[in-house]
């Protein structure tokens, strides 16, 4: 694997500041054959994505990056969507990104 892209993405998404609310950190790794070119993190109880944290960048096959989800909630629990240069997409629910330490998106 290649070593981590120089960027940290930080998805400060500000939504109302919650007293004690923790910072939540992981790895996201793109083992996939395609660019990863959209790439969103939002609360599981939210009925919406929120902004493209790749903010039109991307994230080539291979190659992996940290995110930092700073938006002030004490929740854990997030859905995950990625979408690639292929047209494909993957959606993932409830993940605790607390307890995750590293996403992949694989083919």
């Amino acid at each position: 694997m290649k070593s981590i892209v120089a960027v940290q993405f930080i998805a400060a998404v500000f939504f109302a500041t919650a007293a004690h609310a923790e910072d939540l950190e992981f790895v996201l790794v793109n083992d996939s054959s395609s660019d990863l070119v959209e790439f969103n993190v939002s609360p599981a109880s939210s009925g919406n994505w929120e902004g493209d944290l790749l903010d039109s960048g991307y994230l080539a096959p291979n190659y992996e990056v940290g995110v930092l989800i700073a938006d002030g909630l004490q929740t854990c629990v997030y859905d995950i969507r990625g979408v690639f240069d292929d047209g494909s997409s993957v959606e993932d629910y409830s993940l605790d990104l607390c307890d995750l330490g590293e996403y992949t998106f694989l083919d």
